[in-house]
């Protein structure tokens, strides 16, 4: 109802209701359109979360080995793990509204590691070798590792990784590409100094991260790269094939 105007909508029809209101809106009532500045969405932390108590209650009544750490140490913790090759399952706040991880529920490592990508498919994932995993960038650092000059917060922006950042084939990684039928073998070829996120396209699906919308999560990058001069990570959902995201 807008004033004395009714409009009804087919059965069912939601589009059809919500396009209707927006043409009543501002065409009809002369409304002004106005994107905000601001990210209402504040990176789409919609779902449940967890309090320590029920965390803990959980852990004990599971039998399950914990420790307990300050913000501090669990940012320096995680940053030297994955510093280290180890692979990091990130459980943390709201679970995220939408298809993708996006820090709150995620499996992180080391984008720089020629063997992780199908480390993390085949021990973890249970998937095929071959499939390319999402790079966390800090949000300062984007247009340093790849041809982007916004933001991607939601993980929803393809861009391709910078020249300086790629590697040339030499005549043998050629030859693989051209003539061997073996898909993993040319997938698996590093193209780039930043191999477990740099597609056969030298493409990535990239999710910037800052503090305002991420903070831990983002400290935890931050602390990354003042350890390796790196500020990209891997970033994939904490759930194995067929499973929905812890």
């Amino acid at each position: 109802i807008f004033d004395n105007l009714w409009i009804q909508p087919a059965a069912g029809d939601a589009g059809g209701a919500l396009g209707a209101a927006l043409f009543l809106w501002y065409q009809l009532l002369d409304k002004k359109r106005a994107a905000s500045k601001d990210d209402s969405q504040k990176g789409s932390l919609l779902g449940p979360r967890f309090s320590n108590h029920e965390i803990k209650f959980f852990l004990r009544d599971q039998k399950v080995v914990f420790h307990e750490l300050s913000e501090e140490k669990i940012v320096e913790w995680v940053a030297d793990s994955i510093a280290k090759g180890k692979v990091v399952g990130w459980f943390y706040g709201r679970m995220e509204f939408g298809p993708r991880a996006l820090g709150a529920r995620s499996i992180i490592g080391d984008a720089r590691s020629e063997e992780m990508q199908s480390v993390m498919n085949l021990k973890i994932k249970y998937r095929e070798s071959f499939r390319p995993f999402a790079p966390c960038v800090l949000r300062e650092d984007v247009s340093e590792y790849f041809d982007l000059d916004c933001e991607s917060p939601y993980m929803l922006i393809v861009a391709p990784v910078k020249e300086k950042h790629r590697k040339p084939l030499d005549e043998k990684q050629k030859d693989i590409m051209t003539s061997d039928p073996d898909l993993r073998k040319r997938v698996n070829i590093p193209r780039s100094d930043i191999p477990a996120i740099t597609h056969i396209d030298y493409s990535a699906r990239v999710q910037t991260v800052d503090e305002k919308r991420h903070g831990r999560y983002y400290r935890i990058i931050k602390r990354f790269k003042e350890k390796t001069g790196c500020g990209v990570i891997i970033n994939t959902s904490f759930n194995i094939r067929g499973e929905p995201i812890v």
